[in-house]
């Protein structure tokens, strides 16, 4: 017998958003994983607000609603209230109940600027790697660094010399998207900047490709289970993968001799001799096309090398997440302060999923 196409415009429901989460889903072993950190990081949150007043958002909900966002990949925070609204999977991992009002848009805005004083990213990101850690999913000795370009959330046509006095133009035929023919006209950072986001930087990453205004991010990957074991976002220069790699390296190697593979962009003598200073072995690929590599024999001939060679490119798997799932590929926010905290972020969500997916295979 066919059923009746009703259409009903209200109803009570007595079953609750957790009863409606099926208890495989994957976000539930997330969830247990973000409340335990979420819970480590109280005490940091109580310093952040002030003990007089009118209630704010909890900012453990907003964090949630974050790691949502880069998880489920919605582009912008309007969407994400949207998806709060009458998503109830959203609202079941936000912790909303299910006639609970979503907040603002703005609400982000507002309250990341906290968030940013407080440097919760880098500190939520040190308390997941010491879940994988408890869990003895790291090496200790054997490690990748690398980097990427992160497309900055500007055109070229911001772009303007610097000496330029915007008072002097003429108006623009189309003020929304004016016409710019900068072609034959000899650019550079020296010269110019961006009048949208002025720390962007015009970079490249190899010859013969486009250049565009960005930023560059930096992983340091452990290379048992690939997961990131350091990350920082700075300005794209043409020195800036191997001065952080070096910064983000002395932070993390002890007294113990390790490991560190890196491709052929990273051989040059002086951060090989950095390395080597750290006490670090140098599992670099050797850059043999131009000059003479840095790294020698006493380096390449033991088994370990080539095994470096192989693992190390698992790092551009951690590229390739942050850029297709985890809104990394152009940015949203302007400013290497607010790019770095939602690259820390993102990195530190890529360690919950790699998490996950490892501990569910051992199970």
């Amino acid at each position: 017998m066919r059923g009746d196409d009703r259409h009903q415009q209200g109803m009570f429901s007595y079953i609750s958003p957790e009863a409606r989460v099926p208890p495989d889903h994957p976000l539930r072993v997330i969830r247990d994983l973000v409340d335990e950190v979420l819970h480590q990081l109280s005490p940091t949150f109580a310093r952040l607000y002030s003990r007089i007043g009118r209630p704010s958002i909890p900012p453990e909900m907003l964090l949630r609603a974050l790691l949502l966002q880069v998880l489920y990949t919605v582009r912008s925070e309007r969407q994400l209230i949207e998806q709060l609204d009458y998503n109830l999977l959203f609202r079941w991992f936000v912790g909303l109940n299910m006639d609970e009002p979503v907040w603002d848009p703005t609400t982000f805005t507002k309250n990341r600027q906290r968030l940013l004083d407080g440097d919760i990213a880098q500190a939520f990101f040190t308390r997941v790697l010491a879940q994988a850690g408890e869990r003895h999913l790291l090496s200790p000795e054997h490690f990748t660094v690398d980097g990427t370009l992160i497309e900055a959330w500007a055109g070229l046509k911001s772009f303007r010399p610097n000496e330029e006095d915007p008072t002097d133009q003429p108006p623009p035929d189309d003020p929304g998207n004016p016409t710019v023919n900068f072609h034959g006209q000899r650019r550079s950072n020296a010269t110019h900047h961006s009048t949208t986001d002025p720390e962007a930087r015009l970079h490249r990453k190899g010859p013969g490709r486009e250049a565009k205004l960005s930023y560059m991010g930096h992983v340091v990957m452990e290379n048992r289970h690939g997961l990131v074991v350091r990350a920082q976002a700075t300005t794209a220069t043409g020195t800036a993968e191997r001065d952080t790699a070096e910064d983000l390296l002395e932070a993390l190697v002890g007294e113990q001799r390790v490991t560190v593979g890196a491709d052929k962009g990273f051989d040059t003598p002086e951060f090989i001799q950095a390395l080597r200073d750290l006490n670090v072995t140098p599992h670099v690929a050797q850059n043999t096309s131009k000059r003479r590599s840095a790294v020698d024999l006493r380096t390449t001939r033991h088994p370990g090398y080539a095994l470096s060679q192989r693992i190390r490119k698992r790092v551009e798997e951690v590229f390739g997440w942050l850029k297709t799932i985890g809104l990394m590929r152009k940015m949203r926010h302007r400013g290497t302060d607010r790019v770095d905290w939602m690259f820390v972020f993102a990195c530190a969500i890529y360690n919950l999923v790699r998490i996950r997916n490892l501990t569910a295979a051992v199970a």
